[in-house]
């Protein structure tokens, strides 16, 4: 009798394990895979804005990083994209342990440029928002990579 009782609890014991382990991986993966709804809601000024804007477009001729080890970095933009990232061959090689090897790009799209993240461990965030596609970058906004911050300057 006591062989069947002993059994029984190490089949509950293990029962329950399963059970912890089923409702882990069920959260890992909410975690992990549920969409951040976070969106940079897109803005559409009155047509007075849109003539008075056209006629002073400032347009970003360079990037400077304003926090982390590189801050005061200023590199010049013309018309080929930014790779971001700790690799060796990206235009701005960070050394921070947050960023990735290839953490993020800016690439111009006409007179606007676009951070995209390429699949970063922590992220790329626009003005605290985290980046999920490609966003214009408005300038003087903040770009948070790792611990580094960038923004666009005209």
């Amino acid at each position: 009798m006591q062989g069947l009782i002993l059994q029984l609890t190490r089949g509950g014991f293990l029962l329950l394990l399963w059970l912890f382990i089923w409702a882990v991986l069920r959260v890992l993966r909410t975690d992990v895979y549920a969409a951040t709804g976070a969106r940079l809601a897109p803005r559409y000024p009155s047509k007075a804005a849109m003539l008075t804007t056209r006629r002073r477009v400032k347009v970003a001729k360079h990037l400077v990083v304003t926090e982390g080890t590189l801050a005061g970095t200023r590199i010049s933009l013309g018309s080929q994209p930014v790779l971001i990232g700790r690799a060796d061959d990206s235009t701005l090689v960070l050394s921070d342990d947050y960023a990735s090897t290839r953490h993020a790009r800016l690439s111009p799209r006409g007179d606007e440029w676009y951070v995209e993240d390429l699949g970063s461990t922590n992220g790329t965030y626009l003005d605290r928002v985290k980046v999920t596609s490609p966003v214009p970058v408005p300038l003087g906004t903040p770009v948070r990579v790792g611990k580094t911050v960038i923004e666009l300057r005209p």
